[in-house]
């Protein structure tokens, strides 16, 4: 498809979607960079290359939409199972693409955090982690929430011993402990749950992610390997969200 029959065919789709019920925050998981790579012909390595132009895509359209959140899963704990190659390689991306993209998302007033157990990285990936934090953090537009080297269940659990500890050293009372109280111990408590959460490569399963924050998130899952979704997967996914109602748990 040419780049003139994708902006004709965006425009279309745009146009499907009621701006007054737009999701304040989206959640991804990235999924089929390798797969994407070895049915181009390619190495696995090569599909993750691929991949960045996907997120760039993805955070363009989102922020051209005026949608305040954005979480990308990007790295999980178990990732660091995978050949170590290829683990290689992801690092190497993510310390090269944060030095090439801080500028633009800059240019963009976003935002960029990130969650996780970054001290896992190595310590130049982690420094660049943070000094993109800092370089963004009075920004204003568009929040990216870059999850790497982070764990659904890890979270949870770090919440309990911070909590645990908070209560041993009588910073705080064990009574009267709820859902609000609970989430504020976690990476980013000032970020909204996801109102939908977007799995690409035909795979449905929520694979440790964001567990507590999902509870009502509206769930959409897609064939489409990573490296291929674009404006036009994401305007779909909004578009089918838009049709479900939400009631969350309610009649």
């Amino acid at each position: 498809m040419s780049t003139t029959e994708v902006k004709e065919r965006a425009e279309l789709l745009k146009a499907q979607i009621d701006e007054k019920r737009l999701p304040r925050h989206i959640a991804i998981i990235m999924d089929g960079n390798g797969r994407w790579g070895e049915r181009h012909g390619l190495s696995r390595i090569e599909g993750h290359k691929y991949a960045v132009e996907a997120i760039r895509r993805v955070v363009r359209t989102v922020d051209d939409l005026k949608i305040p959140f954005l979480t990308l899963f990007a790295f999980s704990t178990e990732n660091v199972e995978r050949p170590s190659e290829e683990v290689a390689e992801i690092f190497r991306l993510f310390d090269e693409t944060v030095a090439t993209e801080i500028p633009e998302l800059k240019k963009r007033n976003a935002r960029v955090i990130f969650s996780g157990e970054l001290e896992m990285l190595p310590e130049k990936i982690c420094e660049k982690f943070k000094r993109a934090e800092e370089e963004t953090k009075s920004n204003l537009g568009l929040t990216l929430n870059l999850c790497v080297f982070y764990s659904g269940r890890s979270e949870i659990l770090r919440a309990v011993e911070k909590i645990i500890g908070d209560i041993k050293s009588e910073k705080i009372s064990p009574n009267g402990i709820d859902s609000v109280f609970f989430s504020r111990y976690f990476y980013h408590p000032e970020l909204p749950d996801p109102d939908l959460l977007i799995r690409t490569s035909g795979e449905m399963r929520i694979s440790n992610f964001l567990l507590w924050q999902i509870a009502y998130t509206e769930l959409y899952f897609t064939e489409t390997l990573w490296p291929d979704f674009d404006e036009l997967e994401l305007m779909k996914a909004i578009i089918e969200y838009q049709s479900r109602d939400r009631r969350f748990g309610r009649v």
